[in-house]
């Protein structure tokens, strides 16, 4: 490669002082597939079709152009940035956006037709995996998923083309609702609604109108009062508006589509709150309709009427049961290669067989092996202490290979470095290292129990907890990065001259059925009073408890008095069941029938890895299908709340063994149906597409969405390709900054010189306009106004980038771009303070929580929505002072800051903010365990809200320096924010009691819902987040929240936390003051 070509940042990079003035043409190699090689400057910007008719012309003048045809039969291909082949068919895409890892360009011949190939070319580029790679998987079942997944799509696309333009509306732009919005607002004299003064624009006209209507009035109220106020000016009155507008939230698309209370829709109580008229716009039907329009048309551009008939079935097989296969279960381990293990060591395998946490029988162990990387094993056959027929569905084996020495040697080299780390057990003087492991189901997808000879390509990253050195919560999927892995062959053995099934559910039942027949039915395992007190003492612990081998006996043999006493008990009972006897398995199944259906909070436990069970998970998402809480009494729309744990949803897709499975389903249901969940389902599944245990799994949904939702896709291709600008924007500074580290005041100067040519660019500006934010996708960004935008002096170079809202002008909106850090931490924090400010609110306590948005797009990247008008409480301190060592201890500096941007009446709103927003944050941190509060990451905003930001030490993880804790508090409670709170006053006692009061209320409150936050962190476990790894991180929670405590005994540890809080706050200043006097030796 020739020197200029080495930095390939600078080749597709925009104009910038660092890069150098690139020309606005770049020399392309072009190969014909007659074997002609052209070499020809073409325009950096232009698109592929372009670029294709520039070529044909030229072409013209060498050999062979007859024999190359139609140009339209032919399209480009190139290498892309990851090292894949991709296929252009979408040729309305610029060169500059393709970004080919070499300026280098195949000419090839289309094989099938056009609408599918650009359909399929556009999803790959999407979905950031190209479907070649999904269509070269030689996996039965991932083929037989695909083909599933495109009959689903094409009746779901016909279905949308049979919507009405009201019904698609409703499913793309629907409005939030308030979550505890059960009541309305009252004007706090007589108790009656308030009175809501709204501001009325007129979509495509300057004219706007104020309307004075009770809270309580409907959206159609508000367009009829709107409407006959308007044409009193601009005409006589006319009926035929009627029908002909809808209102829309002015700064975004969300239409006010319910006909409910003004009130119950989130945005309006929030205007109500802020003492502020809600903006709305009367949008013409003729504008959703045209909308509408070009979306259906781009469907049936794809999509034909006539729908695709599933494969007819094959003839039936001659099958055996698993239950008449009464032989022990056993495995041949054939060889291992590539094993990284010493000379000297003896290299083992150990062997289990899991159902879901719970280990079903003994492991087995293998002899001894000697050797360098290539190893086979004398008794080679691992028989397991269970038989065939006791096998449940999911069974799961997992293996580990591992090295047996004698003692511990120094290491001299990194070979194996990670020997100390994972070091596990000692047994007989000797040592064992884990080496490698892998997991495997038992039955495969269509529940026919695996045999033959399979080769499992290992992994060689532990995690902190080992069972018996296995993984068992460990992925199914075997290593892709075949080349280094470990690889093992195993043998499945045949026990039958036909292939082995489990049975379908219907034969489970009759299973139960003939033991129930068999037994004695008179007292069906009910209990007396003192059974009675012992199963609720049981049932009422909290998930994280153990249960012992008599607790579950008890819960077993009382299974029918949990089903009618202690519903919700169903986990515990399910942890009871003898998963290795078919026959408790089958009354199981049995029961399961007749369960009552759990509240949705409920059963998200369900979906957790320690119930695997194929018929439970099924139940629990039976008991997600009608997500509208059982605690709330509002209109709630049940989307709304699954949006809510939607995060967890997804990861525990992981947990899923077989693609074809109900949660997947439901996803993609809920998905279709809502296209604000579908935004969210694809970040999330995008943002991780780059982990090789999830990689095919979320390929595989993402294509079903992608299919499922064809008008989406150019929206979010939208998104997709501005956030790949901000990313080489990014990278660009960081060179920037490297080039020029010696001189600190010309890289400022040259690096954000660059960074505003770059964003001025066309090429850029165009990519970076007219699309809908990922953080919130009913908001549109018009353009980038690039004078406000810079970057942030951390290490990482994130930018500060500011939008202009297209829907409502001078409306600026501020996106932090991150590139390096893993944001996935960040979103599952603000995810739990948004669900405590909704507990709360149920509860009728609102703590004005700011729960800002943050989404993780990719490996360590993200957006983080700036909140406006805020500042940090370092900025505020050191602003006050000119000495930045004092002015952690000026306890004026933030009344006075809000006195600065209040007075009168609004001055004691902001105070009665900043209360309620303190007493929220500081009993969230505190359960929550945030460390790292310094005073850069607090925020306050001018209307009082104080927010914590920067979530990078959660669960107890407290910074330390020299081995000393340099937290010492349970929460951040200074003698400044009390001085706020109490107005300024000293010895005024009132405010602060409540204060302290709401804090105490808002503890007891997140106590109520203990379970509920320990699933969501549980659930969350084998996400990768760097302070979630074990369930001992999750003991925090259950220690904070005081659980197995009563709430007198609670009120009072939380009581002693306040009291060490205000207690220790000086700490918290002096440890302000090194960060102030710190930040003001960088600056």
């Amino acid at each position: 490669m020739p020197p200029a070509m080495t930095d390939l940042l600078d080749m597709w990079a925009a104009h910038s002082p660092l890069a150098g003035q690139t020309p606005d043409q770049i020399t392309v190699d072009f190969l014909l597939p007659t074997g002609i090689y052209i070499q020809m400057d073409v325009p950096r910007e232009a698109t592929i079709q372009h670029i294709k008719l520039l070529l044909w012309k030229q072409a013209q003048n060498f050999p062979l152009f007859p024999a190359l045809g139609e140009m339209e039969s032919h399209m480009f291909e190139c290498v892309n940035q990851t090292a894949v082949h991709e296929e252009l068919e979408d040729e309305t895409r610029r060169l500059c956006d393709v970004r080919p890892f070499l300026p280098v360009l195949k000419l090839v011949t289309r094989n099938c037709g056009r609408a599918e190939r650009l359909l399929d070319s556009k999803i790959g580029v999407l979905i950031g995996k190209g479907l070649h790679e999904l269509d070269a998987i030689n996996d039965q079942e991932v083929k037989d998923f695909r083909s599933k997944m495109f009959r689903i799509s094409e009746e779901q696309m016909q279905r949308v083309q049979m919507m009405t333009w009201k019904e698609w509306l409703q499913a793309c732009f629907s409005p939030q609702l308030e979550p505890a919005a059960g009541t309305a607002i009252t004007d706090g004299v007589n108790d009656r609604p308030a009175d809501l003064k709204v501001t009325i624009h007129f979509d495509q006209s300057q004219d706007s109108a104020s309307l004075k209507v009770p809270a309580t009035c409907t959206p159609l109220e508000v367009i009829e009062l709107s409407m006959r106020k308007w044409l009193t000016t601009h005409g006589p009155e006319e009926e035929e508006w009627r029908g002909q507008y809808v209102l829309r939230v002015s700064h975004c698309l969300e239409f006010l589509c319910e006909e409910i209370s003004l009130f119950q829709y989130k945005y309006i109580r929030t205007c109500m709150q802020a003492k502020e008229p809600p903006h709305l716009t009367l949008v013409h039907t003729s504008s959703i309709k045209q909308m509408y329009d070009k979306e259906i048309s781009t469907i049936s551009a794809v999509v034909s009427r006539k729908s695709s008939n599933p494969p007819l079935p094959l003839p039936p097989k001659r099958r055996t049961c698993v239950w008449d296969v009464p032989s022990p279960f056993k495995i041949v381990l054939v060889n291992a290669s590539k094993v990284n293990a010493e000379e000297t060591a003896k290299v083992n395998v150990r062997a289990g067989l899991f159902h879901g946490a719970e280990l079903l029988c003994k492991p087995a162990v293998s002899s001894e092996s000697s050797g360098r990387s290539d190893h086979t094993w004398k008794e080679n056959t691992l028989e397991f202490d269970i038989f065939v027929n006791d096998l449940p569905r999911m069974t799961r084996l997992c293996i580990a290979i591992y090295a047996v020495m004698d003692k511990v040697k120094k290491q001299k080299s990194t070979r194996n470095a990670h020997i100390n780390k994972y070091q596990t057990i000692r047994k007989a003087g000797k040592v064992h290292y884990p080496i490698a492991w892998v997991n495997t189901m038992v039955f495969d997808y269509k529940g026919q129990l695996k045999t033959g000879d399979i080769i499992l390509h290992c992994w060689s990253s532990f995690p902190d907890e080992l069972e018996e050195m296995l993984n068992p919560i460990g992925t199914i999927q075997t290593n892709p990065y075949t080349e280094n892995a470990t690889a093992l062959h195993i043998h499945f053995p045949e026990y039958s001259s036909h292939p082995i099934v489990f049975p379908p559910f219907d034969k489970i039942l009759e299973k139960a059925a003939e033991i129930a027949r068999s037994s004695d039915c008179t007292n069906m395992g009910r209990g007396g009073k003192k059974f009675y007190i012992e199963l609720k003492e049981i049932m009422e612990r909290d998930p994280l408890s153990q249960l012992c081998e008599n607790e579950k006996d008890l819960i077993w043999t009382l299974r029918h008095d949990c089903r009618e006493n202690f519903p919700q008990s169903l986990p515990k009972l399910l942890l009871s069941v003898k998963w290795s006897k078919h026959e408790d398995m089958a009354q199981l199944q049995a029961l399961l029938q007749i369960w009552p259906k759990l509240c949705p909070r409920d059963a998200l436990e369900l979906l957790d890895f320690n119930y695997p069970d194929q018929y439970v998970r099924e139940y629990a998402v039976g008991c997600l299908q009608n997500l509208v809480s059982c605690c709330l009494l509002s209109p709630l729309t049940s989307d709304e709340e699954l949006l809510q744990y939607l995060l967890q949803l997804v990861q525990v897709l992981r947990y899923e063994p077989y693609y074809d499975c109900a949660l997947t389903h439901f996803l993609l249901e809920r998905a279709q149906g809502n296209r604000k969940i579908g935004h969210f389902l694809f970040w999330h599944l995008r943002s991780e597409i780059h982990m090789p245990a999830v990689s095919v799994q979320f390929a595989l949904i993402l294509e079903a969405y992608c299919r499922c939702n064809i008008p989406h896709i150019e929206v979010l291709k939208k998104q997709v390709e501005a956030l790949s600008k901000l990313k080489s924007v990014n990278e660009l500074i960081k060179l920037g900054t490297i080039k020029n580290a010696r001189s600190k005041t010309k890289e400022a100067m040259l690096t954000k010189e660059a960074m505003m040519t770059c964003l001025r660019q066309s090429g850029y500006s165009e990519t970076l306009s007219d699309l809908q934010s990922p953080l919130n996708p009913n908001v549109l960004l018009s353009g980038i106004n690039v004078d406000k935008c810079r970057y942030m002096d951390s290490k990482m170079k994130p930018l500060w980038i500011v939008y202009n809202n297209k829907l409502l002008a001078g409306d600026n909106l501020g996106i932090i771009f991150k590139n390096g850090d893993d944001l996935r931490q960040d979103m599952l924090t603000l995810q739990i303070l948004k669900l405590m400010d909704l507990l709360w609110k149920e509860a009728n306590l609102d703590l004005r929580i700011v729960p800002y948005a943050c989404l993780a797009t990719g490996d360590r990247a993200g957006l983080i929505e700036v909140v406006s008008s805020a500042d940090t409480i370092a900025n505020i301190q050191l602003t006050s002072s000119n000495v930045a060592a004092a002015a952690a201890f000026n306890k004026d500096a933030l009344l006075n800051w809000l006195k600065e941007r209040n007075s009168g009446d609004a001055l004691d709103r902001a105070i009665e903010e900043f209360t309620l927003s303190c007493a929220g944050y500081c009993v969230a941190t505190y359960v929550l365990g945030i460390g790292d509060r310094h005073s850069d990451n607090i925020m306050v905003r001018s209307t009082g809200q104080l927010f914590h930001i920067d979530f990078g030490h959660i669960l107890g993880n407290f910074k330390s320096k020299f081995g000393i804790k340099r937290e010492r508090v349970p929460f951040i409670l200074t003698h400044d924010f009390i001085h706020v709170i109490q107005q300024g006053k000293t010895g005024y006692t009132e405010k602060f009691g409540s204060f302290r009061q709401y804090c105490e209320e808002a503890y007891l409150i997140l106590r109520k819902n203990g379970n509920l936050f320990i699933t969501l962190f549980a659930l969350m476990l084998t996400a990768g987040l760097p302070e979630l790894t074990s369930v001992k991180d999750i003991q925090y929670l259950k220690d904070s929240l005081a659980l197995g405590k009563t709430d007198d005994e609670a009120l009072k540890q939380f009581r002693q936390k306040f009291d060490e809080a205000l207690r220790e706050s000086w700490t918290t200043k002096v440890n302000w003051m090194a960060h102030n006097v710190a930040k003001d030796n960088r600056s």
